[in-house]
């Protein structure tokens, strides 16, 4: 039963990294986040202001997309199975609601990603 949950627990860290456990950015942070039907998980991130913070996108299920002008995020394709990452510095505190920007099916209008940024 130990060794079943310490395979699961590793598998998990693989899966989605230390630092996509923690929605919380750091110095020169990378965060991973998963797309699928119709959610990015975590849901929230949030993110240090005038500090590079890199985004490590992938998909569960479906293409989605991601773009913010407001954020400085350019508009990214996530495929499923693959990571692609985006960089930016956000310059001005707030909460930022991303739609997904590919129309992925039912739910594609309830579909966001909401980044605070912090001081």
């Amino acid at each position: 039963m130990l060794k079943s949950i310490s395979i699961t627990l590793v598998a998990a860290i693989l899966v989605f990294g230390i630092e996509g456990c923690a929605a919380t950015a750091s110095a020169h942070p990378s965060i991973d986040i998963v797309a699928s039907n119709w959610k990015f998980v975590p849901g929230t991130i949030t993110v240090p202001m005038n500090e590079p913070t890199t985004l490590r996108l992938t998909s569960t299920e479906g293409v989605h997309g991601i773009q913010s002008s407001d954020l400085g995020i350019a508009d990214t394709t996530i495929m499923p199975g693959k990571f692609v990452t985006v960089a930016f510095t956000p310059k001005k505190l707030g909460t930022y609601q991303v739609h997904c920007a590919i129309f992925c099916g039912a739910g594609h209008a309830a579909m966001m990603l909401t980044i605070k940024v912090v001081p």
